[in-house]
């Protein structure tokens, strides 16, 4: 009886209550849910099955960092891999590792310089490639400041090399590979961009890197709409420090993963979200940061960058002396 009168009580109230009510219990189920799915994504939803998208994958940057863990874990899954990058030597050496782990892998190179001869390198490429079933493309190549410097800092070279590595390279190989992909009517193009872009409010003294990443990102998002129902999933990952050698980070951490680690988890997104960060713990970074005010977000990180700039030039002095 006295539930009854209760909720004959709260029918009678004005429509403007109801409608406070209803926003306050709207706000409170709405971290609940992302929070539930936060934990599904991160740590129940099992990875696609890649083999669906082709058989061959096509890596850039394949020699070091990210791009090797992952070229690693394609041959693993009994992936083809026609492996990119800039310097011959390291790419038999990373042929010849990944023989080594799986006898029966199928590897090429092509050999491309990012920040040389662009249109003669994507002809190779698009050479190379001709009669492959290239299900997966990573484009992983990629470059970032020696250390943190001012705009008028930076010299002409430096810009040129990261617009043409992060920016151009990145859309050339992407349109060398699509059409394969839309004539299957199959594909997944997995693109590595940045937390530099993405996470934080902005990345002082790193903003032609931070800005070459943000293209990636929003690069990505347009083929995503325009692909998605030609069957080509379009994905930018977000990754934030990662121990390589661009990140001139040498030991891996809870939130530093090896790029072994994160390949891992790289993988198991692919197909998913546009835009997502595969490596869990970089997502709870990335729920704080987005917590704090921006100004307080760019004093730390400028501070941050300025202690990095201040390392770097000590360096840079210290190797001219010897």
């Amino acid at each position: 009886m006295e539930l009854c009168d209760s909720l004959s009580s709260f029918k009678d109230q004005p429509p403007w209550i109801l409608a406070l009510s209803a926003l306050g219990l709207l706000s409170l189920l709405k971290p609940s849910i992302a929070a539930l799915r936060w934990l599904f994504v991160s740590f129940i939803r099992p990875g696609k099955n890649l083999a669906r998208y082709g058989s061959w994958a096509v890596v850039t940057g394949a020699t070091d960092g990210i791009g090797r863990a992952i070229a690693f874990q394609l041959a693993r899954r009994g992936f083809g891999l026609a492996l990119v990058g800039r310097s011959p030597d390291k790419l038999r050496e990373v042929s010849a590792a990944i023989r080594d782990k799986h006898s029966d892998a199928r590897v090429e190179t092509v050999l491309i310089d990012f920040a040389g001869d662009l249109v003669q390198g994507v002809a190779m490429l698009k050479k190379a490639i001709a009669g492959m079933d290239v299900g997966i493309l990573v484009n992983n190549a990629g470059m970032s400041y020696p250390y943190a410097k001012y705009l008028h800092e930076a010299d002409e070279e430096l810009i040129k090399d990261l617009i043409m590595v992060n920016v151009e390279g990145l859309t050339r190989v992407t349109h060398a590979v699509l059409p394969g992909m839309v004539e299957r009517k199959r594909g997944a193009i997995l693109n590595i961009g940045s937390g530099a872009a993405i996470v934080i409010p902005s990345d002082p003294l790193y903003d032609v890197y931070a800005a070459s990443k943000a293209y990636v990102d929003q690069f990505s998002k347009c083929l995503h709409v325009e692909y998605k129902d030609k069957g080509i999933a379009v994905q930018c990952q977000v990754p934030l420090y990662v121990a390589t050698k661009m990140a001139s980070i040498r030991r891996s951490s809870f939130f530093v993963p090896s790029a072994e680690t994160y390949a891992r988890a790289a993988l198991r997104w692919i197909g998913y979200e546009p835009r997502c960060t595969p490596y869990w713990p970089h997502s709870l970074i990335w729920a704080l940061i987005s917590l704090l005010p921006e100004a307080v977000v760019d004093k730390w990180r400028l501070r941050f960058c300025l202690q990095i700039r201040k390392r770097g030039i000590q360096k840079e002095l210290k190797a001219k002396e010897q």
